[in-house]
């Protein structure tokens, strides 16, 4: 079985964020990038079904430039067995979800995953994108999947319960937190990373079709006000009057 893992590499959630040119770019002056933590999870999971099955291979890809590859030899370390990284900026989900189905598409993969969302655009939409273009089935926010020959049970959270699903490989999913816990890579897979495969690869020329306008810092949070508890109708007031949430 050949498994495919999309990483993003994204800023750490303690990092300070700003805006450079006229509010057009993320200033990533001093910040620290990471796998984005869905990804992580994706990941896992696909090294443990890699595991149940002899002779599986897992492979990752970013769409990024050379900035990424920290991120990418992470990856390695935790247990994949090779990367491709498609030397590229990242401009918006359908130019990325071009790349990795193009990849996918000569490279012949049974699975594919992502991870829900990436934790700084928070948009979730290249693992159905990857799965259109590819012409497969693609299945969102998992929190369990088995593989039995060339069938996916599934489940995943809805509205009042949970949904049991399957469907036949060739397939696209995207993984919720719950779907695995981590791995912390250790000093052996550290070590083998350095010599497993990363290839980089030229884009295809696709157009990005969402420009960025501009970004906007949420407003600075207010000070608190403190209301006696006796004074339940003066909270009522502000509420209904001032914060205008009832």
């Amino acid at each position: 079985m050949k498994i495919l893992v999309c990483i993003s590499n994204v800023p750490d959630t303690t990092a300070k964020v700003s805006f450079n040119d006229n509010n057009t770019k993320f200033n990533s002056a001093g910040v620290q990038f990471i796998i984005n933590p869905y990804d992580e999870v994706a990941l896992t999971k696909a090294l443990e079904i890699a595991e149940q099955n002899a002779g599986s291979t897992v492979t990752v890809i970013n769409v990024g430039l050379s900035d990424a590859e920290p991120s990418i030899r992470k990856a390695l370390a935790i247990g994949a067995n090779d990367a491709v990284r498609i030397n590229a900026e990242p401009i918006d989900a359908f130019f990325v979800a071009e790349q990795i189905a193009k990849y996918a598409k000569d490279n012949g993969f049974d699975l594919i995953f992502t991870g829900r969302e990436s934790i700084d655009y928070n948009g979730g939409l290249v693992g159905n994108i990857v799965a259109e273009m590819l012409e497969m089935p693609s299945i969102n926010l998992i929190t369990s999947i088995q593989i039995d020959s060339n069938n996916a049970t599934m489940e995943r959270d809805i509205d009042g319960g949970k949904e049991k699903l399957s469907c036949a490989l060739p397939l696209v999913v995207s993984a919720q937190q719950e779907l695995a816990e981590p791995r912390i890579p250790n000093m052996r897979g550290i070590m083998a990373a350095r010599t497993k495969p990363l290839t980089v690869i030229e884009p295809s020329t696709v157009n990005a079709s969402t420009p960025t306008i501009n970004f906007e810092l949420p407003k600075p949070k207010a000070g608190v006000k403190l209301i006696p508890a006796e004074q339940a109708e003066q909270l009522i007031d502000l509420l209904h009057n001032e914060a205008r949430v009832i």
